[in-house]
């Protein structure tokens, strides 16, 4: 198991570029399957799951050829159907959270697919009553075979399009029956759709393929579906989750740090959020420039009372930045309310910034409460293990502006959503090694 040693307190400065956005690339990687003609996509992070997400492909018979870093092209001619089928196919997307995307094109495209029960972050129920219900609406039967612990849906005669209203705006839930809906027969209709950027980015490549999507970029999905799809050339937008954190990041080290390339109309709320804390931040062109302050003072509602800062479907605030907002707090001048409404253990990390001298009332599962320092007390170092992607990432955050020298362990976790992350925040002046 790899750790992180941290030595914290150093201030950092220059220009740092986010990588390509995982959550997008584990969707439009796995709509790759929908086609037998070459899919070219650039700007693909290297991260681990994305990673295993193309040797999953590549184990179910899709040519991959890299070009250069962050650019594929994929090919699904070949597909080993015997394969995807096999106890050691479920296995494997078993192992894998982002697996759960391919259960949609393989349906759509060969009529059967099995559904394991995914792995990932370990922050708490994480249902699949969407993705399930969508297909049964779709025509789909659904049956759960006990040796091989995954539901199995199947279609033989084709996916019928229908209307559907999903019963939460899941992203993945949209994706995966939007993939699905792009080869059914007639019109489909999706309503209470995710409209996050990845969903949108993802209905875009799908269109560029030769679907017929309407309303994209709104919570109306109406998809009439083709015979078949073709090729086409995709880039994917910059991590707003990897440009969040690194917003933090000059924050709670009171740096000035320039992040490049961010896709700034595609960042929503996310600024704004960070402005509630009192950072501030300035838009250029298409980048955004973090200048060092002193003090860094929380903001309250008109009428006085505490801030809250709460996750929402899009274009509410993503829940993956709520962990970075909640250590950045620690040290702004104030109170907040952090309101985690998704996941009923992503707050459970708390305990280790607690011990590191955070101001943290942990309500329930759900809300914490932080009076920050104003960076008058910092943080002491300490040694911590990462639960989760966005708890890893929050944790490395605290360590950086900490007193002393942390070890965070299990950075496996860290590595499965941020690419090369010691290397690239070294180069800003941290002092990171990795063991």
């Amino acid at each position: 198991m790899s750790k992180f040693i941290v030595e914290g307190g150093h201030t950092l400065s220059g220009e740092i570029r986010p990588q390509g956005a995982k959550n997008e690339a584990l969707e439009v990687l796995s709509a790759v399957l929908l086609t037998e003609s070459e899919v070219r996509i650039s700007n693909v992070p290297e991260i681990l799951d994305v990673k295993n997400l193309i040797a999953l492909l590549q184990g179910m018979g899709v040519k991959v050829d890299r070009l250069s870093s962050g650019e594929y092209v994929f090919c699904a001619k070949d597909v080993d159907a015997s394969y995807i089928q096999s106890p050691e196919f479920v296995k494997q997307c078993a192992a894998l959270r982002g697996s759960v995307m391919v259960v949609g094109p393989l349906l759509a495209r060969f009529g059967r697919a099995y559904f394991s029960k995914p792995g990932g972050d370990k922050i708490g129920r994480r249902r699949v009553d969407t993705h399930l219900d969508g297909f049964c609406k779709l025509g789909a039967s659904l049956a759960y075979e006990h040796d091989k612990r995954a539901f199995l849906l199947e279609a033989p005669q084709g996916l019928k399009g229908c209307y559907m209203l999903l019963d939460e705006a899941s992203v993945t839930g949209t994706a995966n029956i939007v993939m699905a809906s792009v080869l059914a027969e007639g019109v489909t209709t999706i309503y209470n759709a995710a409209c996050e950027p990845y969903v949108q980015q993802l209905c875009r490549m799908l269109v560029a393929m030769g679907a017929r999507i309407e309303g994209i970029g709104s919570n109306l999905l109406t998809i009439t579906g083709v015979k078949q799809l073709g090729g086409a050339a995709h880039r994917i937008l910059p991590d707003m989750i990897e440009v969040g954190s690194f917003i933090g990041l000059a924050a709670i080290t009171q740096s000035s740090i320039t992040i490049k390339d961010v896709s700034f109309q595609n960042l929503g709320i996310i600024p704004d959020s960070f402005r509630r804390l009192g950072v501030k931040l300035e838009q250029r062109g298409d980048d955004i420039f973090v200048p060092r302050q002193d003090t860094y003072e929380i903001e309250s509602f008109v009428d006085g009372s505490i801030m809250t800062i709460a996750d929402a479907p899009w274009p509410g605030l993503t829940p993956d930045l709520l962990s970075v907002m909640l250590v950045v707090a620690t040290q702004c001048k104030g109170s907040v309310l952090i309101h985690q409404k998704m996941f009923e253990s992503r707050l459970f990390f708390v305990d280790k910034l607690i011990d590191m001298g955070a101001q943290i009332i942990l309500c329930d599962p759900h809300r914490a409460v932080v009076i920050g320092h104003d960076h008058a007390l910092k943080l002491r170092a300490n040694r911590m293990t990462s639960p989760d992607i966005r708890a890893g990432i929050a944790m490395l955050l605290a360590a950086m502006s900490a007193k002393g020298v942390s070890q965070i362990e299990n950075i496996e976790q860290i590595d499965r959503g941020y690419e090369d992350i010691d290397g690239r925040l070294n180069a800003l002046g941290a002092k990171i090694i990795r063991e």
